[in-house]
């Protein structure tokens, strides 16, 4: 069956970067508001008036400059921290020194606090802890002294930048993890595909080799032992082969990506569901009895056809370790929520332990072919095996 990759995205970070391009323009509104209500106040106001010229276009000219880490470059953040920081060393130029001792705030206000988040963002808690230091150094200086209103404001912006560039670092850690188990996940479930169908066709067929080689004699039992040996080699790799090291995900500027991810073609496009009948009519036969609903079974395409190929593979088991004269039953049920498919067969049975005892062996028919394919469609099978009384396999495909 055609396949296509899917690509997904994971991101926690994302949220943190509109949040702070929300904050940067409601910030800079708020200083120039802050200026406004006191202008009369000031001794210089076009200092001011200059400052927040240069403010409102620095804020509304690098909105992308804030969307993502690939956009917020080493060299932006300079340029950012240092209009916060020229701002906050021009208020002593714009105001008298009475309103700054008193109180009185700098020509950014808060928005010098986004400056400092996109440092935490961008590159983490240390930093963040840089950027919260020059901030400080430079409210000291234009304010002349300690005061404890200054203490307070910096050690504020101090402690949340550095919890964010704290959580922020946790959270890209959780993304490259999360998207190597999703990727290995993917890999696995690709593998065990792989894995049906070399067991349906290939492992079969080399199976079948050693039997008649085997039984004819001369060369051929030659080229049945040589059949035999590749089996339990592809067998061995088969069962035992490795996920291959991670290069299907990445910590992009927009967080991790996952492409090993396969989605059907059909499913993708929205085909039709598909009649189950026909597909299982196949398999009936002189000791196949086949009991079906007399209206269609539609499931999704590929749902029908892992199903299908499912109840095939039961039925190669039965013939396989049932013996020759073994009788199988399939029988279809059309419920409203689950479409239930059972196969059973009047052989001896599967002796307790043998299930496990097969799948270390590599022999996929009943972990890989049967419960594997129905995993894949979001069902379930269930075996049920009394020694002397048959084996029964019921699948559950949910609608």
């Amino acid at each position: 069956m055609a396949r296509r990759e899917k690509v997904m995205r994971m991101s926690v970070e994302q949220p943190l970067w509109r949040a702070l391009t929300g904050y940067r323009v409601l910030t800079m509104l708020y200083a120039i508001g802050l200026f406004w209500t006191a202008h009369e106040e000031l001794e210089h106001p076009w200092v001011a008036v200059s400052y927040f010229a240069v403010l409102a276009a620095w804020t509304l000219g690098t909105l992308p400059r804030v969307a993502n880490a690939a956009s917020c470059t080493r060299g932006f953040l300079v340029c950012d921290l240092t209009v916060a920081l020229v701002g906050i060393l021009l208020t002593p130029l714009a105001d008298s020194h009475e309103r700054i001792v008193n109180g009185g705030p700098t020509l950014p206000s808060i928005w010098t606090a986004g400056a400092v988040l996109a440092y935490a963002i961008k590159g983490g808690w240390r930093w963040a802890a840089f950027a919260s230091l020059l901030v400080g150094v430079a409210n000291v200086v234009q304010r002349g002294a300690f005061s404890r209103d200054t203490v307070h404001n910096v050690v504020l912006v101090c402690i949340a930048s550095i919890a964010i560039g704290y959580v922020v670092e946790v959270a890209r850690a959780s993304e490259r993890t999360l998207a190597r188990a999703l990727e290995i996940e993917a890999a696995t479930r690709e593998r065990e595909r792989l894995a049906r169908d070399i067991h349906d066709s290939v492992l079969q067929v080399l199976a079948m080799v050693q039997r008649r080689g085997t039984a004819i004699g001369g060369e051929a039992a030659e080229l049945g032992r040589l059949a035999g040996e590749q089996e339990v080699a592809l067998r061995s790799l088969v069962a035992g082969g490795l996920v291959p090291a991670s290069h299907a995900s990445e910590d992009a500027s927009r967080g991790a990506l996952v492409r090993a991810v396969e989605v059907p073609d059909e499913e993708a496009a929205g085909a039709a569901p598909r009649d189950l009948r026909p597909l299982l009519a196949v398999h009936a036969g002189s000791r196949v009895t086949l009991s079906e609903p007399g209206a269609p079974v539609r499931l999704p395409p590929h749902a029908a056809g892992e199903l299908a190929a499912a109840v095939g593979a039961a039925l190669d088991n039965v013939r396989g370790h049932a013996g020759p004269g073994a009788h199988a039953w399939i029988l279809v049920e059309d419920e409203p929520d689950e479409v239930i498919v059972t196969v059973r067969d009047d052989g001896p049975g599967i002796p307790e332990g043998r299930l496990a005892e097969a799948e270390g062996e590599g022999r996929l028919g009943v972990a890989q072919s049967i419960r594997g394919r129905l995993r894949d469609i979001g069902g379930t099978a269930e075996l049920i095996s009394v020694p002397g009384q048959g084996t029964e396999v019921e699948m559950r495909v949910p609608r």
